[in-house]
């Protein structure tokens, strides 16, 4: 009986199968009564009834299934780590203190330059202007030293300029940047050794940062198998607005073989300020940015193409792309060979656009036919501000075109070529040259008087406006507070009224003497060369005043349009 009983135990149904597997367990128990000597012997198959073949029964199984009890089920979700839990109350010191732990764990020496720069931290609740890097060695051990500091504090400025960035440390490093949100400017130019795995976490922080608006990779190599990264990451970037890759290795293979790398010029529209000089692009890759551009109806403002390799053949690409954007103010195609007869082509787009504000043509091989052209688009323009003609062959005829055009013109403020004139086989035309020169120069210098004379009227006119409206205000108030007779209220509303009218003349005639003062010693004359720094400051500051341009394309509107410089 104990081994029937065993048996009877062993078999026993679950809770859960019960309904199911009752009937055999039934006719099973039954007969383990009657047979009970044979127990011994019965196979483990012969705890089940047998089945014949055409028995359509649910089939025995070995198998149980149990559920756990509700107490012991889990449920919940944990929360992701604050990334600026170490950031809380924090002090200089605990930096500098968790810094050198840092490094004396790592087995490498505390940056000097660091430890200074953290020293002179004032305000640690808001972002810190600069955590300057540059030209520092930093290793795989530097870099992840380098995370105490950025868990805890947060920077406007990054500069990783010429560090000699591995592989591993530029993606230690771009992984903290992106988690901890450390900067909204970062520069990792000049690192030729990031490769493809740096490039790789420089997207991911690309993609998920929402802090980053600014990114410097100059001569820093984006080859053909990194750029898909940098291109994706860049189609989802929803904060990144300047982006540098002049020096990059930048072709056209890579603009031709990625399609994705194609549509960062399609479907980005936060990027701003697109560098790309000093590339090989070629006419076959300016088609493809070209696809892009006709798509940028809305996005990018500045778009730089110096030193391409560009020919006539590419300008007709641009052509046909710039009609569809209505966004960019800057293009500067200097130092490529566009010549006369791309110059032709481009000049029916620049006119139909309408949105342009900034041209750069420097060193383009134009001469004579090519600036008549120019002189066209000029006369048709009603917003172009600024254009640069230097390094060309452009003699009397093409001087004579561009100064007929200033003649209809009034918006150019600005207009660069060079200091002396070219030579010619009539002596005389050379002195032509220089009195066709003044002219324009003189040309520019009336449209900028214009253009402040108009911003000083608007000025005024909302001065006025406003000033009405405060009057306005201050009689209707008046007229709730003060529960004076009614005599004396409109005595004092009118006594009120003529101070503030005698005011706002006062202020009026003040601003205009101001004004004239400042139009009669602030209008600088138009630079007609390229050696000033200072003078293309002053002009560039006249640019920004009569434009209300972006503040981001500022940044680089001397870099866009000056020749002289490797970056901004």
């Amino acid at each position: 009986m104990t081994d029937s009983n065993t048996e009877k135990q062993s078999i026993v149904p679950t809770e859960a199968s019960e309904t199911y597997l009752m009937p055999q367990l039934t006719d099973n128990l039954q007969g383990a009564k009657e047979d009970n000597h044979q127990a011994p012997a019965v196979d483990q198959a012969g705890l089940y009834p047998s089945v014949e073949e055409g028995d359509d029964k649910h089939k025995p199984s070995g198998k149980r299934v149990t559920f756990p009890s509700d107490d012991d089920i889990v449920s919940g979700a944990v929360e992701p780590k604050d990334p600026w839990r170490h950031a809380q109350n924090v002090t200089v010191e605990e930096i500098l203190s968790s810094y050198k732990q840092a490094c004396q764990k790592l087995n490498c020496k505390p940056i000097p330059k660091v430890l200074k720069q953290i020293q002179e931290l004032k305000d640690l609740t808001q972002r810190n202007e600069c955590l300057d890097l540059k030209g520092e060695k930093l290793d795989y051990k530097a870099c992840e030293s380098l995370e105490e500091i950025l868990k805890r504090v947060q920077f406007k400025v990054i500069d990783l300029e010429q560090t000699n960035l591995d592989e591993d440390g530029a993606s230690a490093l771009f992984d903290m940047i992106e988690y901890y949100e450390s900067a909204t400017h970062l520069n990792i130019s000049f690192n030729k050794h990031i490769g493809t795995r740096g490039w790789q976490a420089a997207a991911h922080m690309m993609r998920k940062t929402s802090s980053l608006q600014y990114l410097d990779a100059r001569n820093t190599p984006l080859l053909d198998h990194s750029a898909p990264f940098v291109a994706r990451a860049l189609r989802i970037s929803g904060s990144l607005a300047v982006l540098h890759l002049e020096n990059a290795g930048l072709s056209a293979t890579a603009l031709k073989m990625n399609m994705n790398l194609r549509e960062l010029y399609l479907f980005n529209y936060n990027i701003q300020i697109l560098d790309l000089r000093n590339n090989h692009i070629l006419d076959s890759g300016l088609a493809y940015v070209c696809e892009g551009l006709k798509e940028q109806r809305k996005g990018l403002v500045t778009l730089v193409l110096w030193n391409n390799q560009l020919t006539h053949n590419g300008m007709g690409y641009l052509a046909a792309a710039l009609p569809c954007t209505q966004s960019l103010e800057t293009l500067n195609l200097g130092h490529n060979s566009v010549g006369n007869e791309g110059v032709h082509k481009l000049k029916d787009g620049l006119i139909a656009n309408r949105s342009v504000l900034r041209l750069g043509l420097a060193s383009t091989k134009l001469s004579c036919e090519g600036a008549v052209a120019v002189a066209e688009f000029i006369a048709e323009s009603p917003r172009l501000l600024r254009l640069d003609l230097r390094e060309n062959e452009i003699k009397t005829g093409g001087l004579m075109a561009l100064s007929l055009a200033l003649k209809v013109n009034t918006s150019l403020l600005r207009l660069d070529l060079d200091r002396e004139p070219k030579k010619e086989t009539v002596k005389s035309f050379i002195e032509t040259q220089r009195a066709l020169l003044a002219e324009i120069q003189n040309g520019c210098k009336r449209n900028f008087i214009l253009a402040k004379e108009k911003e000083e009227t608007e000025q005024k006119m909302r001065q006025s406006a406003s000033m009405a409206e405060i009057a306005t205000e201050d009689g209707t108030r008046e007229e709730e507070e003060e529960e004076e007779p009614a005599s004396e209220e409109r005595s004092n509303t009118a006594g009120k009224e003529g101070d503030e009218e005698g005011d706002t003349t006062g202020n009026e005639g003040q601003t205009s003497s101001q004004s004239g003062a400042s139009s009669e010693t602030n209008v600088p004359q138009v630079n007609l060369e390229s050696d000033s720094d200072t003078e293309d400051e002053e002009e560039e500051e006249v640019v920004t005043n009569v434009s209300c341009g972006q503040d981001l394309e500022e940044l680089l509107l001397e870099a866009s349009l000056d020749a002289g410089r490797d970056a901004p």
